[in-house]
């Protein structure tokens, strides 16, 4: 997402004319609200702004219409961590907020275990698994038999209940793996 999508030489105040003629739907106002929300400057030319802010302006103009489906292919490659949880917790609460559907492709399972609600993994044009990530992460060896991997903490999970510590298999996440451990360690 190194592009917006936009000449660089426009501003944000120059693209809403141009999405309100793209978009038979366009919600002006909440565009605007969006890009006031996420920080993003209107008076800014577009060449100026960083990865990231070029990120969370196409997922804004893709959602300020309403379309009831977003299909994203990797839209955090390319940048740094911060960049791509800011844009995963932006397409995440759009999602909440808008109730649309988000078709997000990626191959970070730790984000995938973070944000999505439901796992499809494909290989070779065929569904393999279609299910919460608790559950398609249980499967990480044959994730790992398609060269997937799961996220690294269901690894150290798995490693601790070999071990003989008593955790939950399905944990994905390392804020889940936190809880369940300050768990066992309160009397």
């Amino acid at each position: 997402l190194s592009d917006s999508g936009f000449s660089g030489y426009l501003t944000i105040r120059d693209i809403i004319p141009i999405l309100e003629n793209l978009y038979e739907k366009f919600d002006k106002s909440f565009f605007q609200e969006q890009i006031k929300k996420f920080g993003l400057p209107d008076n800014k030319k577009i060449k100026e702004f960083s990865s990231g802010m070029k990120a969370k302006l196409k997922v804004i103009a893709a959602v300020s219409h309403h379309a009831k489906l977003l299909i994203l292919d990797e839209p955090t490659a390319g940048l740094d961590p911060k960049g791509r949880d800011e844009i995963l917790k932006q397409i995440k609460a759009l999602q909440v907020e808008t109730g649309m559907t988000i078709l997000l492709v990626s191959h970070s399972m730790e984000d995938m275990a973070r944000y999505a609600d439901r796992l499809m993994v494909m290989n070779h044009g065929e569904k393999v698994f279609d299910d919460t990530p608790r559950e398609v992460f249980k499967h990480y060896r044959e994730l790992e038999s398609i060269g997937l991997a799961a996220p690294q903490i269901t690894y150290i999970v798995h490693e601790l209940t070999e071990r003989g510590v008593l955790l939950d298999v399905g944990i994905t996440t390392v804020e889940e793996a936190r809880e369940a451990i300050l768990k066992l360690l309160r009397p």
